[in-house]
């Protein structure tokens, strides 16, 4: 018996669309969540609350994208472009890995997109994140 071949990896132009449409839907994830921690302990303009605040934000996000990578694979909009996340070998995430791809894909995105950035020298076009946790984003059936 044969071991069946890999999905494709995905191209860097659905990747995009993705990324985009998953900033439209996080849009609707902090600002209810905005709503919510503002009800809660009032202004966080300045001072530790604004840092709870954006560290609430980062990790409400976070807990959305760990969630969707350990459930499918695939986030609403990885869903829409036909995309999935797995590992090298095919397999779903393990928390630990999406709970770091998180990490580190956040960390590149801050440190001036340099993770994502990434992908104009990388020889298969993956963003750092995924080259250094061994994962990638393939093509899936809608």
């Amino acid at each position: 018996m044969t071991a069946p071949t890999p999905a494709p990896l995905a191209g860097l132009w659905p990747r995009f669309g993705a990324m985009v449409y998953e900033g439209v839907l996080l849009v609707g994830i902090v600002f209810i969540g905005s709503w919510v921690f503002l009800k809660l302990f009032g202004d966080a303009s300045h001072g530790i609350a604004r840092h709870a605040y954006q560290g609430y934000l980062a990790i409400l996000c976070g807990v959305y994208f760990v969630y969707c990578w350990r459930r499918t694979g695939q986030t609403l909009g990885m869903k829409t472009w036909g995309l999935r996340l797995v590992l090298t070998n095919g397999d779903k995430l393990p928390l630990g890995r999406a709970v770091a791809r998180y990490a580190l894909a956040l960390a590149g995105l801050v440190a001036g997109g340099i993770g994502f950035l990434w992908v104009i020298v990388d020889r298969d076009r993956q963003f750092l994140h995924d080259r250094l946790l061994g994962t990638r984003i393939v093509r899936a059936p809608i």
